[in-house]
């Protein structure tokens, strides 16, 4: 568990505001795209655990998305499955595809890396859109249940919200005790320098392609709750833009912050709804925040707000003893 005091407070102030939020949004609009920024979070922590903490660049994690979505959409649909087995099943698919295809992948460091998961995600994309039989191609998979709790149906927005969010708390909280744990040290450790970790006795290999796995599993629950969210998945919500999507989101908000793959995620799901005249320069869009923030701001939002706020602090704190 989390053991620092501050970071206890701060996680549990976090969550009292969302869980507070809908109590003070009157409309249903705001309450959707706050659902969206759960899952969202919930994907840029995914992708924040193998690429902010490990260093491993992935351009394919929408592919686990993707599968989640639609093993859980096939299951319900298809076969009398239970749609939270059906969840569970889905995480599990994608992380043994993740555990099997990273021992190969993984090998790979750098822009070779991000080729390969490049090819893995337009493998992905290619087959959501072939095997219509299961998936209905091009067309989409529709008719896909909303969970239920008993009596509690998640099938409104507001339902959904507390559904999410919970889930994605939980899984955010489980992150930062990983962060904080002998595996999250040997990870920052593979980042800086795997030869070194490799001499300090950390086996990298095997490290990499956990936390790969785990990414994996934890993006297939996003999918899942996607395809119950909306109850209608096609191939397009899967894609390359996506992925490029999630990478944007993971580094605005701050590689290796939780915190900021909520910033970071928030800001993304925000930023269509004012860029819909520029909808054919979206991507665009994304790359140009990708260089900027890259360039002026590598530690991402969050950590650029952290500067600034010891900046204010530190002027405050001199301001005072000069007065005094």
């Amino acid at each position: 568990m989390i053991k620092e005091k501050r970071q206890i407070l701060i996680f549990a102030l976090f969550a009292l505001i969302i869980l507070l939020v809908p109590l003070f949004l009157k409309g249903s609009y705001f309450l959707n795209v706050l659902v969206f920024i759960g899952i969202n979070t919930l994907l840029a922590v995914a992708l924040n655990l193998l690429l902010g903490y490990a260093g491993q660049i992935s351009l394919g994690h929408a592919a686990f998305f993707g599968l989640g979505a639609y093993v859980s959409g096939i299951l319900t649909t298809r076969f009398p499955v239970d749609p939270w087995l059906a969840l569970l099943i889905a995480a599990m698919c994608a992380a043994a595809l993740a555990f099997v295809i990273g021992f190969p992948i993984l090998k790979l460091k750098g822009h070779y890396l991000a080729m390969a998961t490049l090819g893995f995600g337009i493998i992905m994309y290619i087959f959501f859109n072939e095997t219509v039989d299961w998936t209905g191609g091009p067309s989409g998979l529709s008719g896909i249940p909303n969970l239920r709790l008993g009596p509690l149906i998640f099938d409104n927005d507001r339902n959904n919200y507390y559904l999410i969010w919970m889930i994605t708390l939980g899984v955010m909280l489980l992150s930062i005790n990983l962060s904080q744990s002998r595996i999250g040290r040997a990870l920052r450790a593979i980042n800086d320098s795997e030869v070194a970790a490799r001499v300090m006795g950390v086996n990298a290999r095997i490290l990499k392609v956990q936390i790969f796995t785990v990414s994996a599993f934890i993006s297939a629950i996003a999918g899942s709750l996607y395809a119950y969210t909306m109850t209608f998945i096609s191939p397009t919500s899967f894609g390359f833009n996506f992925s490029v999507e999630l990478l944007t989101m993971v580094i605005i908000g701050g590689l290796g912050s939780i915190y900021g793959s909520f910033l970071g995620a928030a800001i993304l799901t925000m930023l269509p709804e004012f860029l819909r005249v520029f909808r054919d320069f979206d991507i665009v869009i994304y790359g140009l925040m990708l260089i900027l923030i890259t360039m002026f701001m590598p530690t991402g939002l969050i950590g650029g707000l952290e500067t600034l706020f010891k900046i204010i602090i530190g002027k405050i704190k001199g301001s005072t003893a000069r007065n005094a």
